[in-house]
């Protein structure tokens, strides 16, 4: 009798995989452009192999058993060592590629990062093109770079997705905006105390991820605490012209906060003391991982955060 080793392959990997992000056989068929009774087959030779039922019924959907959950990771990752025995070894000119490199992030970024991204991109790799797209609370990005839909992510949540790879970009402390004339910025303040801060209203960005909350939500949610999230938008690129004629604070990285003050009535304080600090990093797939143009991208990115993170 053959090895459960023996049984495995690059497809019923990448079925496992595909099930427990899908949590369906109809749309993992789909996805993997299968019918319904052959991925149905291989989940059942799975369970075999595993000796676990890995997809149970909860109510009208299917969940991964704690097993699946572990398998999907490993087989990710073997996935990505198997691409990278098929692929032939290759370089990257950057002077004389042409390719489009697709990043996902929120506006959290000042626009002067985005500004000198474009600019190095330009200046090394001219016939090369950044696309940036939006992530919003219902852009399944974990699932757009699995499928080639996405090249890189930059994030600053609590608890990025396990089974990508990660990169830190820059760590910012969080700093409190408001207008100039506001109340709490007075006298030569430089810091809010824990008490105003909750005392007072506040413009906050939605989620920008599915199941994931903000670094300032989740220190709150820690303490048993909450803000007065008095305005909600959809981009925080729209928070600081809000903060600079209203009474409400906006809770942000200094390097964003710095870069909106320089244009509006603003002034920047230190938050709470005990606030955690932002942390910034870039995510990617097992699929680009080893691509000659995905780490010159990424070493670009990160090159550029380390100067965001300098002194200013």
């Amino acid at each position: 009798m053959q090895r459960g080793a023996d049984l495995l392959d690059g497809h019923l990997l990448r079925v496992l995989a595909t099930l427990v992000e899908e949590r369906s056989v109809s749309r993992a068929a789909a996805r993997l452009r299968q019918t319904q009774p052959a991925v149905s087959g291989s989940l059942k030779r799975l369970r075999e192999i595993f000796g676990d039922a890995l997809l149970v019924r909860d109510g009208t959907t299917m969940v991964p058993t704690a097993r699946a959950a572990g398998l999907a990771v490993q087989a990710r990752r073997a996935l990505g060592e198997i691409e990278a025995l098929l692929v032939q070894p290759e370089t990257f000119v950057a002077a004389d590629a042409e390719q489009r490199f697709r990043i996902a992030s929120p506006d959290y970024i000042a626009p002067s990062w985005i500004a000198r991204l474009a600019q190095h991109v330009s200046i090394e790799a001219p016939r090369c093109r950044i696309e940036l797209r939006a992530l919003g609370p219902t852009f399944d990005f974990e699932r757009a770079l699995a499928d080639d839909e996405l090249d890189l992510v930059i994030g600053n949540w609590p608890s990025p997705p396990e089974h990508l790879h990660i990169s830190l970009l820059l760590e910012d402390e969080l700093v409190c905006v408001m207008a100039r004339d506001h109340p709490l910025a007075q006298a030569g303040a430089t810091q809010v105390g824990e008490a105003d801060y909750l005392a007072a209203g506040h413009v906050v960005p939605v989620p920008y991820a599915m199941g994931q909350r903000g670094v300032v939500e989740t220190y709150l949610g820690e303490r048993r605490l909450a803000r007065d999230a008095r305005v909600q938008v959809p981009y925080f690129g729209l928070a600081p012209s809000i903060a600079a004629s209203t009474e409400l604070v906006f809770t942000t990285a200094r390097h964003f906060a710095e870069y909106h003050a320089s244009l509006l009535p603003l002034a920047v304080l230190q938050a709470p003391e005990g606030f955690p600090r932002m942390r910034f990093y870039q995510l990617w797939h097992d699929r680009v991982h080893h691509s000659a143009a995905h780490r010159w991208l990424r070493g670009l990115v990160a090159q550029l955060g380390r100067k965001l993170a300098e002194p200013r």
